[in-house]
């Protein structure tokens, strides 16, 4: 069975990614492209091959489609969501999820109750960098986790800049851009539930209208590991990795936490030093196998609705414990103040 993909927003993401994704698979096409803008649409239809290009959500949603990937802004996310499911659409959703957890949870639920495959688009745990660290940390290589440290503070490129740093309403901001990864990111790697955040956040010269546009969080999981995390938008010359440190040994990656698969990854134990390898599979390519592996019966998606109502629990509590000074508790059942 072909499975028919609409593309709710004529995204930057989708035209740089998704699409050739979605191309990739052998039983994927992209039948139609949605923008509130229909000179938008039809331009982003024409410059993509896209059959079909729409105005309206209706318009899509009644096009003979069968999933839909949603690229809009976050504020959005929800109401698009939900119709795309009451329609009988399976849904892949950027993150987060919508713009608080309560709502994530009520996408959950519709999906559940209307048997659609509903994923979070975290494309990090799809890396092969990360699923050889997560491979590593299972097969006792490290011995017992201990603490991480993430890295993940960059430069937004002006025209990824618009929504993410000038609009509070529409979800703007480095926590729920970044930190929302990271989150996911941890508990993928670690096989681990963050339990506990404190975090701080600044505005370091980007973002305006109170948003932030740099974070770093402290989090404690259920297993007792600590961990840190540095999101950004201002760092030119940071670089990206991820590390973590066990009792027999370090995981340590370097420029891992992006949208290509580069990077390295080195274990350091009493033997000595070894570079793991790892698959290069484009890491939205892979989402994309494994949702339609889902739409079939075959498992679920690399990350699940509730994986994003994790880390969206998980940002809430974030942005919580930066206003109030206080470390939140993270429960992604009940919300994050607890």
């Amino acid at each position: 069975m072909t499975v028919r993909w609409g593309l709710i927003g004529a995204s930057t993401i989708a035209r740089q990614f998704m699409i050739s994704a979605i191309r990739a698979q052998a039983d994927g096409e992209i039948a139609a492209v949605m923008s509130s803008s229909p000179e938008r649409a039809a331009a982003y239809a024409g410059e993509n091959s896209i059959p079909l290009a729409v105005s309206t959500l209706d318009g899509l949603l009644s096009s003979g489609i069968d999933a839909v990937y949603i690229s809009t802004t976050n504020e959005l996310h929800f109401e698009q969501a939900l119709a795309a499911i009451r329609a009988g659409k399976h849904v892949l959703c950027e993150k987060p999820l919508a713009l608080t957890s309560a709502d994530a949870r009520e996408m959950v639920a519709a999906a559940k109750a209307a048997g659609m495959v509903l994923g979070t688009n975290h494309h990090l745990r799809n890396a092969g960098s990360h699923r050889a660290m997560r491979e590593a940390i299972a097969a006792g290589r490290i011995g017992k986790p201990i603490a991480a440290r993430v890295f993940h503070s960059v430069y937004l490129p002006e025209n990824l800049q618009g929504w993410r740093i000038t609009k509070p309403e529409a979800g703007g901001g480095v926590v729920l851009d970044i930190t929302v990864h990271d989150a996911d990111t941890l508990r993928f790697v670690l096989s681990d539930d963050p339990v506990e955040i404190s975090a701080f956040t600044q505005s370091a010269g980007m973002a305006a209208g109170g948003l932030e546009d740099g974070a770093m969080c402290i989090w404690r999981f259920r297993s007792g590991v600590v961990a840190q995390s540095h999101e950004g938008f201002t760092t030119k010359f940071a670089g990206t990795g991820f590390e973590v440190h066990g009792s027999e040994g370090s995981l340590i990656a370097k420029d891992v936490m992006t949208q290509r698969p580069i990077g390295s990854v080195l274990l350091r134990a009493a033997e000595g030093e070894e570079e793991l390898s790892f698959d290069r599979e484009d890491l939205y390519a892979r989402s994309l196998r494994q949702f339609h592996a889902a739409i079939r019966g075959e498992g679920q998606p690399s990350a699940t609705g509730e994986d994003g109502v994790w880390s969206l629990t998980s940002a809430e509590a974030a942005l919580q414990s930066a206003k109030s000074g206080k470390s939140v508790a993270i429960d992604p059942k009940l919300g994050s103040a607890t």
